[in-house]
């Protein structure tokens, strides 16, 4: 079978309106032309993708089973041709991130944009956010992402992410008295969202590990050695969200944000920011 690019285009239209008319609209396209196109799929499939209704069309069950390839091979069409429209970037670009999204945000944003421009040279640095910050105001980073819990800055919100309690689900460590938890080390960040968090509701505990590193604390959740301050994408697996019904709400409603040097500027630095954006539009986080 020949899957017609254009075919997967107005089948992804349609999935995302909901409406063949607002699909057509989006594709600059005839409603008619865009109904032909989704029958001549279903003759390909073997079977109906939609079901239609008065208020528009929702996927069936062979549809979705469809969609999400539809939408990846839709994608890499795009992303292939953006390439070839776009030359090549060259020279430095700095950044900084939080450890929690090294895996994530670094592997894909940075994995995506070293293919496209592999003359890029790329600094990377892992640090708390009050860090990240005072290399961006030293002029020693070009873009850096963040935590904000207040005083929020002008950056660009690319997601929220609450910091949440996290507890190994082998070991219930939170039921005990007083709670063991894991700190960062020399952090005023645990002593005015962490500390408080557990004063403010009575909650005896004691400090049983400390790190300086988000690593180092989903370690201890993991191994339950204690219950930990994690952000709420970064529950590691083998541990689990403490919740509100049990005595244990967010900690904090942080948001996680782009920020830039004000005199940082050119096609580099603006396709890097790009790719950060993406990551996370992509389903890096919760």
């Amino acid at each position: 079978m020949n899957l017609d690019s254009d075919l997967l285009r107005s089948f992804v239209a349609v999935a995302e309106t909901g409406n063949v008319t607002r699909a057509a609209d989006r594709m600059g396209r005839t409603q008619s032309a865009v109904s032909m196109q989704i029958r001549k799929l279903e003759g390909m499939v073997g079977d109906v993708l939609f079901e239609r209704g008065s208020r528009g069309v929702k996927l069936t069950r062979r549809g979705e089973s469809l969609i999400g390839n539809a939408r990846r091979i839709v994608s890499l069409l795009d992303e292939t041709a953006l390439s070839l429209r776009t030359a090549p970037l060259d020279g430095p670009v700095r950044i900084g991130i939080p450890e929690e999204y090294g895996f994530t945000v670094v592997a894909h944003a940075l994995g995506e944009f070293a293919k496209r421009h592999p003359r890029v040279e790329i600094t990377v640095r892992f640090a708390h956010s009050a860090t990240q910050n005072a290399a961006l105001e030293a002029g020693e980073l070009d873009l850096a992402v963040v935590f904000e819990w207040d005083d929020f800055s002008d950056g660009e919100i690319l997601m929220a992410d609450p910091t949440v309690w996290v507890t190994s689900t082998l070991n219930p460590r939170h039921e005990e008295v007083p709670l063991p938890v894991a700190f960062y080390q020399n952090s005023a960040w645990c002593q005015t969202f962490v500390a408080k968090s557990l004063e403010s509701r009575g909650i005896a505990y004691r400090i049983a590990y400390t790190s300086d590193t988000s690593g180092g604390l989903k370690l201890a959740a993991t191994a339950g050695l204690a219950v930990a301050p994690l952000s709420r994408s970064n529950i590691p697996e083998g541990c689990r969200e403490l919740t509100a019904a049990e005595g244990f709400p967010p900690i904090d409603a942080a948001r996680v944000v782009l920020r830039r040097k004000p005199s940082a500027t050119g096609a580099t630095i603006d396709g890097m920011a790009e790719a950060i954006r993406e990551a996370f539009r992509s389903g890096v986080g919760v």
